[in-house]
């Protein structure tokens, strides 16, 4: 159970995570550049002066192909002139008019910037070329009610290389769930303050992660244009599926609207006021030196900021455009949400265990996180994972026992396994760089092991045997030390080490109070 979860447990009715917004672009990678619009256009027997009336005869069936299902069914079909008008808004205004529960529900359109090809006629070669460059083209956007998925939208780029992107969020596709399941609950926008089985509705969010991906995303790609494979039929080509921006929220719903009131405030205060650049970076599986400071060698831009909303105040903090945040969703009489969401963008900041593109039967090793769906179970796991280090973080604000109360007794010498070890001197240097040492981001996942922290201590490679065995030696001291006063449990059957709960808690407040300025002591004290 998670620190921030089991510390108001009694205050809680259920928590949910899950995907919320999940943003998915589809590229037919062969079209990609110019050689390979090169291919398709000599494939198709098309010279470069007859390139202009080729193209707009390909966007013209693709229009028609978009728009004849919305035509056969009476949906509207709508052109939206101004980028500050909110299609979404329209399509759900269209909806509940017409009491379309199922289906298409429109097809809205709207000029807008993409990535095409043109020829360009080169005057010192006196020659065509084909080029890529930046222009605008239409745009056509479908609305659905997704039997699965629920409330979506797909839209397609008319002119080549008609790249796809659909918006599809994982909280609809839950609402839909429990309806199928006939499990009763209380929704608010995108939230669910009130559900009848929080167990099975996690369950249902679980299952989310097993869904075949290609078939759903091919099937909605198929209904934007459905003359696809008619028109590249010589040249053949599917889309690749990728993850352009996917949001993993953790929702905490609170029996009592007062609690989460009076609670919230706090915990954006101590957000703002404790939470330091290492510290950012730690939610986000960033490394951070053992001095708990940024390393020279990171480049990248760390944010944190507040904002007043209608609904609420949004405490979010980012490195390179991923980010990790907190709001309070909705107060209701059955209940109250608090959100924790971790959004990614980047995704190639992350790691994932995989074997080289192209090679599934090569070795595996820990590689940069791929856009591609193949790897969206990674981005659920990373994503989780930094939603529960920012919990676990903020569960330290407001405690009633006191850092004194909760460190007393680990600087008494304690018994283990029949020996005496000494207590933990949490102000001295030493032992403050082997609590930040466990406490880096990239050990919460997969644990830490002797060789990883002789790494982070002694500089250099040992030059002889005897060296190292006195470097795993003090190390295998240290490591007991930490698991004699209960901050670290050993993995079963493995080398490895991952902080207990009870760890995370002490070492959050232990580093806390140690970065903290006399100021923000004193105001704390006041």
């Amino acid at each position: 159970m998670n620190e921030f979860i089991a510390k108001y447990q009694e205050e809680i009715s259920g928590a949910l995570s899950g995907f919320d917004r999940i943003v998915l672009r589809g590229h037919l990678r062969a079209l990609c550049g110019v050689p390979g619009m090169d291919q398709y256009l000599a494939t198709e027997h098309v010279l470069y002066k007859d390139f202009g009336r080729h193209v707009l005869q390909v966007s013209r069936q693709i229009k028609q192909a978009s728009v004849a299902r919305a035509e056969r069914e009476g949906r509207v079909i709508q052109y939206v002139s101004s980028s500050s008008v909110s299609k979404e808004e329209i399509a759900r205004t269209i909806a509940t008019e017409q009491k379309i529960r199922q289906g298409l529900v429109c097809v809205l359109s709207s000029v807008e910037p993409c990535y095409t090809f043109d020829i360009y006629r080169d005057r010192s070669s006196r020659r065509l070329q084909l080029v890529q460059r930046e222009r605008k083209c239409l745009h056509l956007y479908q609305y659905w009610m997704h039997p699965q998925v629920g409330f979506l939208h797909a839209r397609i780029q008319t002119w080549f290389p008609f790249r796809i992107q659909i918006c599809l969020n994982g909280r609809e596709w839950l609402a839909r769930q429990m309806e199928q399941q006939s499990l009763k609950f209380l929704r608010q926008d995108n939230c669910f303050p009130w559900v009848e089985d929080f167990g099975q509705a996690q369950q249902l969010l679980d299952r989310q992660l097993k869904t075949q991906w290609p078939r759903l995303l091919d099937g909605l790609g198929e209904e934007l244009n459905p003359q696809h494979a008619a028109i590249f039929r010589r040249f053949h080509v599917s889309y690749y599926w990728s993850a352009y921006q996917t949001e993993w929220a953790t929702d905490v719903v609170f029996r009592k609207e007062a609690f989460l009131r009076r609670l919230y405030p706090k915990l954006v205060h101590h957000g703002m006021t404790t939470f330091g650049s290492a510290d950012v970076l730690r939610f986000l599986g960033r490394r951070v030196r053992l001095d708990g400071t940024v390393p020279a060698s990171f480049a990248g831009e760390v944010v944190s900021d507040v904002k007043e909303r209608p609904e609420g105040i949004r405490l979010k903090h980012g490195v390179n455009g991923n980010t990790v945040k907190t709001y309070d969703k909705a107060f209701t009489a059955a209940g109250s949400v608090l959100r924790f969401e971790t959004t990614i963008h980047h995704g190639e900041d992350f790691r994932v265990y995989r074997p080289k593109e192209g090679e599934p039967n090569g070795p595996r090793a820990w590689r940069p996180m791929r856009r591609g769906i193949a790897d969206l179970h990674r981005r659920a796991e990373v994503s989780q994972k930094a939603n529960e280090r920012y919990m676990s973080a903020l569960a330290s604000v407001d405690d009633s026992t006191t850092i004194e109360e909760l460190t007393r007794c680990l600087e008494q010498p304690v018994s283990w396994r029949g020996r005496r070890l000494r207590g933990l001197r949490l102000f001295h240097s030493e032992d403050q760089h082997l609590l930040q040492a466990v406490s880096r981001g990239e050990f919460t996942l997969n644990g830490l092991r002797n060789r990883d922290l002789r790494a982070l201590f002694f500089r250099g490679e040992a030059l002889s045997p005897q060296e190292k065995r006195r470097r795993s030696a003090w190390v295998s001291r240290k490591l007991c030390l930490l698991r004699a006063h209960g901050l670290l449990q050993k993995v079963a059957h493995t080398h490895r080490y991952l902080v207990t709960a009870a760890g995370r808690k002490i070492l959050t407040a232990a580093l806390t109070v140690t970065r903290a300025t006399i100021a923000q002591l004193t105001g704390l004290a006041a």
